[in-house]
Formats: C-alpha cells, sequence, structure tokens
C-alpha cells in the first residue's frame, strides 16, 4: 500500500530565541534549582484525515494480526495517523530548542515493543547516545509468540528514508538493542525517525530526534507538561508527524508554569 508522508514542518533558519545555537554534545546535565515549568494543550485546526482501513486478511500472519483489539470481525484495522478528540490533539511531541544545560535525561530506555501486530508507542521520541552511553538508550523487542518481526529502522531526510538498522527479531523475547546505530544522528541534520515492520509494513511508528531532555508527548487530551525548566527565555516546537510543526517564544520564570497552548492546521 502506497501512503503519502508528510513532510515535517520544522522552520528553517528560524532564530532562536534567547539562547546562542549550541550542539547535543555541549548539553550539560545537572541539578535544576528554583525551575519552572511548560505546559498546555495542543489543538488541531480543521478535520483530521481518515484513517487507513488495513485489511490483516492480506497481510503475513492473518491468523494472529486479525486478532488485534482495533479489528473488526473482517480483520478489518483502522490505523490512524491523526488522532483528535474534540479538537485535541494526541501524539504531538512539544519540545525546547537549543538549551545548553539543564535537567538530566531520563534512566529508562526508550521502547517499541512489537505487540499484536502493532508497535506499542506510535510516536514519541529517541535520542543519540552520549560519548558514554554504549547500550540501553533505545531498545526493540518482540512481544508475540512464533512470529516473526523484522525491526527496520530509518533517519527521515525530506522524501528519502536511510536505513539506520535491520534486525530480525524470531519470536516473543527477542530483543535488539540498537542505541549504537543511533550515534550517526546530527543537531541540525536530523530531525525525524521512522520505524516499520519489514514483515508487516502497516506497522510504523514515528519518532523526533530530540538532543535535550526537555520535551513532551501529547496525551488524549492534547494536554502536556515539561517540568524542571530554568528559568530563561526559549524556543519551544511542536511537532507531528503526519500535520506538521510551529513554534513560539516562551518565558519561563523561577518556581512557575508558563501555560503555552499550539495549533496545528489539519493538511
Amino acid at each position: 500500500m502506497t501512503r503519502k508522508r508528510a513532510s515535517i514542518g520544522i522552520l528553517a533558519g528560524a532564530v532562536y530565541f534567547g539562547l546562542a545555537s549550541v550542539s547535543f554534545a555541549d548539553y550539560q546535565a545537572g541539578a535544576v534549582s528554583g525551575g519552572g515549568s511548560i505546559s498546555g494543550v495542543v489543538t488541531l485546526k480543521g478535520n483530521a484525515p481518515a484513517p487507513i482501513m488495513q485489511d490483516l486478511k492480506k497481510e503475513k500472519n492473518p491468523e494472529f494480526c486479525t486478532k488485534h483489539p482495533d479489528a473488526n470481525k473482517d480483520g478489518v484495522r483502522p490505523i490512524y495517523k491523526v488522532q483528535v478528540k474534540g479538537g485535541k490533539l494526541k501524539d504531538a511531541v512539544v519540545y525546547i530548542e537549543n538549551i545548553a544545560q539543564g535537567k538530566a535525561w531520563p534512566k529508562e530506555a526508550i521502547k517499541y515493543d512489537f505487540q499484536d501486530c502493532d508497535i506499542v508507542q506510535r510516536v514519541g521520541v529517541v535520542r543519540p547516545p552520549g560519548k558514554e552511553e554504549k547500550d540501553n538508550v533505545v531498545i526493540v523487542t518482540n512481544e508475540d509468540t512464533d512470529i516473526l518481526h523484522n525491526p527496520h529502522g530509518y533517519n527521515v531526510k525530506g522524501a528519502n528514508r536511510l536505513t539506520l538498522f535491520n534486525k530480525p527479531l524470531p519470536s516473543k523475547g527477542a530483543t535488539a538493542d540498537v542505541t549504537a546505530t543511533l550515534k550517526r544522528f546530527k543537531e541540525g541534520k536530523d530531525e525525524h525517525f521512522f520505524l516499520q515492520c519489514d514483515q508487516h509494513n502497516f506497522m510504523e511508528a514515528d519518532a523526533k530526534i530530540v538532543y535535550n531532555p526537555y520535551y513532551a508527548v501529547s496525551g488524549a487530551d492534547g494536554s502536556f507538561k515539561i517540568a524542571d525548566v530554568p528559568a530563561g527565555k526559549y524556543k519551544v516546537t511542536v511537532w507531528q508527524p503526519y500535520v506538521g510543526a510551529a513554534s513560539k517564544e516562551v518565558t519561563v520564570a523561577g518556581g512557575a508554569d508558563a501555560k503555552t497552548d499550539f495549533e496545528l492546521a489539519a493538511k
């Protein structure tokens, strides 16, 4: 099935508010004293695209994949690229650009579970590992018994996809730690990670490549919150892979929450 991929609406050549440009290698993690937060709601103006109606009977392993909880009695499953309820946009990544120092990265690995012929965590973030990190940054696991999944990770460059890894996982419990393959990400050049199963190409996930730990993914109600932000002025961007992006200048005061809502326009 041929799918149109929306362009990533990152603002090229935009002015960075209040901070000089810094690279991932320059980010310094440490304790944040008297930090504030950024919170708000992401909404979608216009109508979300209709779901792809995937006939799982025509795919590999139909006897298993048609058991997906969203599939109907005929084995057809709706796949939503943009999820909206009451105008509130789910799975939009909100992140601070070009922040030089602040809180530490989460200790937990970013995990992708291939489960029920689906990928758990459809939209999220990935990051390049630090110089001392050899593993446990991004892990992919097969959770389906006796079903071969083949996670194929890409660096999206406009209309092109560049392979990062291709790791067959033969059955439940098989795991691939793909941390080392993400070292090639470069800030200012690499923005969009795409994951697909080569055995079941309707299994897809997208992620924003981030270079600091100041990000959040909007919930089903469109809400998000970024905590422990040092006081200052920042460029904050919202991104959804099939809608686009928008940015705002946000000022954070120590100990206070900066309310910031975003609206993206449907394509």
